[in-house]
């Protein structure tokens, strides 16, 4: 028993042994692994585009024609003839004011004026009775003067009553408050039977046929604002709703904001736009030539942007990850401000199975 169990302990290193060679001789002989095939990609050649450089703001749409309603006598509202909404027409009554009052006085000097007129109508009469008797030798001529003198004062009262009761009956007018022009109304504060006066705002009526962007320009940018600049209203998204350019402005700055007015005209349809809109308003002060890129190509990494170049090199075509700087967008593309070159194939199909360094083929 003891020889068995020292043969097997004898053997046992040599068998591990051989089969240790055997797996080396194996490993060595064993074929190399192919290398990984190179993976299609679509490309694009940067070129230079032309890019503005703006400024965004926020304007105000505003119409030319926009008119405040507010009375301009005193009273209680009896009548509220339209409602916001509305299109009216010019000289259209709108809203009336209680006038029994101002009826009243028109009245009372209509009956004064009566009263004018019977002492006039009375004192031609003695005029004309005067002079017959001067001439008849009757009445002296003093009697004449003082009839003559009387008439025309009765005729200069008479006239001033005249002119006091057309001054009254024309106030009458300023009861029923009409539309300056045609146009759309807006919203109505009052109701009737409240009280008004010179300071209360009614409505107001908006004529959206001519409108303007009114922008706030900072007064660093004093040096760079010129007529005719062009101008971009868009949406919040960017949507391009017109262009337009400046064609005012403002000699004074804005001690409030710190800003220079600028006025562009608003030519768009209606329905979008409305008067005291607020709107976003791109002023481009200049477009030179800059590289761009499609937006499909940018990858983010860290807040970071990076795009895929597809690079030669000796060992065939890889993409090599590169930070690159971005300004605006245009259409679908960034404007790019450093990172890349016209010429540039940038990588923009299956970036996300890309790293730096991978093979690829480019098949446009």
């Amino acid at each position: 028993m003891v020889k068995v169990r020292r043969f097997a302990v004898i053997v046992f290193p040599a068998l591990l042994g051989a089969i240790m060679l055997t797996n080396s001789g194996c490993t060595s002989t064993e074929a190399k692994a192919p290398a990984p095939q190179p993976l299609q990609v679509k490309t694009e050649t940067v070129n230079l585009t032309p890019v503005p450089r703006v400024d965004e703001y926020v304007a105000t749409v505003k119409s030319r024609r926009s008119a405040s309603i507010q009375p301009q006598v005193d009273g209680s509202l009896t009548r509220i003839l339209v409602k916001s909404g509305d299109h009216v027409h010019v000289g259209q009554v709108l809203m009336t004011i209680d006038p029994l009052k101002q009826q009243a006085t028109v009245d009372q000097q209509r009956s004064t004026e009566a009263q004018k007129k019977a002492t006039l109508d009375y004192n031609q009469r003695e005029v004309e009775r005067q002079r017959l008797l001067y001439e008849g030798g009757v009445a002296s001529k003093r009697d004449y003067e003082l009839a003559e003198q009387y008439y025309e004062n009765s005729k200069a009262d008479w006239e001033a009553s005249t002119a006091a009761r057309v001054t009254q009956q024309r106030q009458l007018a300023y009861y029923n408050l009409t539309a300056p022009f045609s146009g759309i109304v807006g919203d109505i504060p009052v109701h009737i039977g409240d009280y008004v006066s010179p300071q209360t705002l009614l409505t107001t009526v908006d004529e959206n046929a001519e409108l303007e962007a009114y922008i706030y320009i900072p007064t660093e940018r004093a040096a760079d604002i010129r007529m005719d600049l062009p101008v971009q209203i868009v949406t919040s998204s960017g949507e391009l709703l017109e262009s337009t350019k400046i064609n005012f402005i403002s000699q004074q700055v804005d001690n409030a904001i710190q800003g220079i007015l600028v006025k562009a005209p608003v030519h768009t349809s209606l329905d979008k736009f409305r008067n005291a809109q607020l709107v976003k308003a791109r002023v481009v002060w200049s477009t030179s030539p800059t590289p761009t890129v499609p937006v499909l190509a940018v990858t983010r990494i860290g807040g970071q942007s990076f795009v895929y170049v597809a690079t030669a090199t000796d060992k065939g075509t890889v993409a090599k990850q590169r930070a690159v700087t971005l300004g605006d967008t245009v259409g679908n593309d960034y404007a790019v401000t450093g990172g890349l070159q016209p010429g540039d194939k940038v990588i923009v199909s299956g970036i996300q199975f890309l790293i730096d360094g991978t093979p690829v083929q480019p098949t446009s």
